[in-house]
């Protein structure tokens, strides 16, 4: 082939590459002007990025783009406005506020998570107090306030009497909306707690009670407690996130005091605004001497507030799986195979009930929540003398100690079995505290063995009489004497066995 018409290949091969790549940028320019044009008429306007390439050269207008959500086990704050949708963030005034007599309500359209979230710890606005109280006559209530724990709470113990007059209820025609009863002039709400107890809940003023503020008296003593403790707090100058909760209780000893405390959904702690100590908290663990410590029992008491007061909240996705990890790891730790199986079978249903208002799903989180903290604070969990194992014991070894004289003596008469149940316990009873899973194994074990003892009490019991009615042993007094002891023993073995 002759040269020139090589070259003019050449030359026609180049142009028509050259053409082609223009042709598809231009074509990739259009397609992206058309699709802006789209949007753009449609009223969704928004950035289309493509590896590193915008549509627009102006900068991004970051304005009006939605922050992420936060979830907290915190119950959103809800607005005063009856008519307003659920969800609306309020701002809570300061108690300088309440004081000049301004409520300071701003309703955000936000969600309060939001705004919880980009509040900044300097200009942090503290809780409502209650400021919608009926006036009382000075001295009428006299309130006294004492730091308690959420375990304090007699919710399983108050014993309310039912009247057990037989009646007929009358249901009215047509349907009924079968409302709870009302309360007396103040804002708060009646819930049901999953495992069917009454509870009530203040949005405004964040406050959690079992007492029953359908009646008068009761509601006006728990809103003075609760301004009360909000300005005991910012008297003490104690810091109130916005999502702080304040639990109160009406002590059964004192009708004019009531038990508080703060609950702090971001720390995961409960606190007071005074100095507190409880041998409640200390659950009969020695050696506690540091925050760091102490913190597990208190969280465990956070959980337990959860658990008391499951409703209105959403479950965040961070505790689900924060509680799934803790659950796994508990399958290598010596726990009851059946229980790790019990709560593994309920993760996957937790996991679908994430960010969403299911107080079951809630109770379940808080209670085993509860548990694996308090368990993280008895076995000193983050301190130089944690236990690591559960035979493990941080006061010293029981078995150093001397046996005493007469356990020697009734060792031997019983063939070591004193012994060999010293050793089982000392396995169950560490530092004062229960082995739960092997104590549920040791009594499991005891009750076979006593069966056993049952048919073999009974087959020796049956040889003893049959052997007393043989003719020739009657005239054997050692004979008989031994023949009547064992019955005595067989009879005891039966009666231990069915007791």
């Amino acid at each position: 082939m002759p040269k020139g018409y090589i070259r003019v290949f050449v030359w026609l091969s180049h142009i028509f590459r050259k053409t082609a790549f223009r042709s598809y940028k231009v074509f990739l320019a259009v397609i992206r002007l058309f699709r802006r044009c789209e949007v753009v008429s449609s009223g969704k306007e928004r950035v289309f990025r493509e590896r590193g390439l915008a549509l627009s050269s102006q900068p991004t207008d970051q304005t009006n783009l939605l922050p992420p959500v936060f979830v907290t086990l915190a119950v959103p704050p809800q607005s005063e406005d009856p008519g307003s949708q659920p969800g609306t963030g309020v701002q809570l005034p300061t108690f300088q506020q309440v004081n000049e007599g301004s409520n300071g309500v701003a309703f955000n359209t936000e969600c309060p998570q939001n705004i919880i979230a980009s509040l900044t710890p300097s200009s942090m606005p503290e809780p409502n107090i209650p400021i919608q109280l009926q006036p009382v006559a000075p001295g009428q209530f006299v309130i006294n306030l004492t730091p308690i724990i959420p375990t304090e709470v007699k919710r399983y113990s108050r014993n309310i009497s039912v009247s057990d007059d037989y009646a007929v209820f009358e249901i009215k025609k047509g349907p009924l909306g079968y409302n709870e009863q009302p309360t007396p002039e103040m804002e708060w709400q009646a819930l049901t707690h999953p495992e069917g107890a009454l509870f009530f809940y203040h949005p405004y003023n964040r406050v959690f009670t079992d007492a029953n503020v359908r009646e008068s008296r009761t509601a006006i003593k728990v809103g003075r407690a609760a301004e009360k403790a909000y300005e005991e707090a910012h008297k003490a100058g104690v810091t109130l996130p916005t999502s702080v909760e304040l639990g109160l209780e009406l002590m059964p000893d004192d009708d004019s005091t009531l038990g508080y405390y703060f609950a702090d959904y971001d720390k995961r702690v409960i606190f007071w605004f005074d100095d507190y100590n409880s041998h409640l908290l200390m659950s009969n663990v020695r050696g506690v001497e540091h925050e760091s410590h102490i913190r597990y029992a208190v969280e465990s008491e956070y959980w337990r507030h959860i658990e008391l007061f499951p409703n209105n909240r959403f479950l965040p996705k961070d505790d689900v799986v924060r509680l799934k990890q803790i659950v796994m790891h508990a399958q290598a730790a010596p726990f009851s195979p059946d229980d790790i199986a019990n709560m593994l079978m309920l993760m996957d249903p937790l996991m679908s009930s994430i960010d969403l208002q299911h107080e079951h799903s809630v109770w379940i989180v808080a209670r085993l929540m509860r548990l694996f903290s308090n368990s993280k604070f008895v076995n000193f969990c983050g301190q130089p003398g944690a236990r690591l194992d559960a035979d493990q014991s941080l006061h010293g070894d029981p078995s150093d100690s001397p046996k005493n004289i007469i356990l020697r003596v009734m060792n031997i008469i019983l063939f070591g079995s004193p012994d060999a149940h010293r050793n089982a316990l000392r396995r169950i009873w560490i530092d004062e505290s229960i082995v739960q899973p092997r104590w549920n194994n040791f009594i499991d074990r005891l009750n076979s063995e006593w069966n056993g003892l049952t048919i073999f009490s009974t087959v020796v019991l049956a040889v003893d009489i049959s052997f007393l009615a043989v003719p020739s042993v009657q005239g054997q007094t050692a004979a008989n004497l031994v023949a009547y002891l064992s019955t005595l023993c067989a009879m005891g073995s039966l009666v231990v066995s069915l007791v």
